[in-house]
């Protein structure tokens, strides 16, 4: 299974806002992958796209070849976020609804996921709350056993117990029945064990496109005496620093090469390698540590 993403814009016109402008990409068949970005950067846009939920302006999405709003390519999919229309309508006939659109539906399985995460399908929707509302849907969407499972958000205001429950049915689900599942998230610090690619999207742009342990490797954090970290620095690409009286610290976007180790020892500076999620951290709020800088200059 393929599925491209080939220069595709879109314009939300009711806000006059335009939110992928020639946007490509390429998901990786068969793994977990993680979809990265803070709120309001397009992750839940592009997801519906795929989805088929909303067209692109222009540009194409191509699913093993054909267009992604074609109805057979349609049925391949399943889209599942927070949100609930139905309000007045039990769980358990939504449930139904579900077994009669997917012909992968597992009944049994959905069941079983209703009870681990403690909801009651005698219930209607407008009794839920928002988490409950997410793990609903995310329940439903696990059991369609889809070939393209899409998660948007699905720990949006799930407790830590229940989210942890959520990483670990995707992982164990997707090592028995291996599919294409993307899930999106601003916490990649609580996916990571579960991911094996990750995109991460700052201004509406890819800025990583890649596997989960490279990512490591992309920058480092440095730390030491003033004068020694700043005239480090000098001509390297920063994405953050925090320049002290004494000791200061800034993080490199370069891979550590063993030039680069000798050298940071040679002047006495402590380095280490930064975790996927401060990378994600540091790569996509360069500009925000520069504006709050500001707030403290006379």
């Amino acid at each position: 299974m393929e599925i491209k993403i080939e220069n595709i814009s879109f314009w939300y016109m009711s806000k006059r806002r335009k939110v992928l402008e020639d946007f490509s990409l390429q998901l990786q068949p068969d793994n977990i992958i993680g979809l990265i970005g803070r709120n309001g950067q397009g992750k839940t846009t592009l997801m519906k796209l795929l989805a088929g939920k909303n067209l692109p302006d222009k540009g194409t999405i191509l699913y093993d070849g054909e267009e992604i709003n074609k109805i057979n390519v349609i049925n391949k999919i399943v889209y599942a976020s927070d949100e609930l229309g139905y309000i007045n309508r039990k769980l358990e006939s939504i449930v139904k609804d579900y077994k009669l659109m997917y012909k992968n539906f597992d009944l049994e399985f959905a069941e079983k996921l209703l009870e681990l995460f403690q909801l009651n399908k005698k219930v209607r929707i407008k009794q839920l709350s928002k988490g409950q509302r997410s793990l609903f849907n995310f329940c439903l969407a696990m059991a369609t056993r889809s070939e393209l499972t899409i998660l948007d958000e699905p720990v949006a205001g799930v407790d830590a117990v229940s989210r942890r429950k959520v990483y670990d049915v995707i992982l164990r689900d997707y090592i028995e029945h291996p599919r294409t599942i993307l899930v999106s998230s601003h916490m990649l610090g609580e996916m990571e064990n579960m991911l094996s690619h990750i995109v991460i999207l700052d201004n509406n742009n890819i800025v990583y496109d890649g596997d989960l342990d490279e990512i490591r490797n992309k920058a480092y954090k440095v730390t030491g005496e003033k004068e020694k970290v700043e005239n480090y620095i000098v001509g390297k690409n920063v994405l953050y620093k925090n320049i002290g009286a004494l000791n200061s610290m800034a993080v490199v976007e370069e891979e550590i090469t063993d030039n680069i180790r000798e050298a940071l020892i040679k002047e006495e500076l402590a380095f280490e390698n930064l975790t996927a999620e401060e990378y994600y951290v540091f790569k996509t709020t360069k500009t925000d540590s520069e504006n709050m800088e500001e707030l403290w200059k006379n």
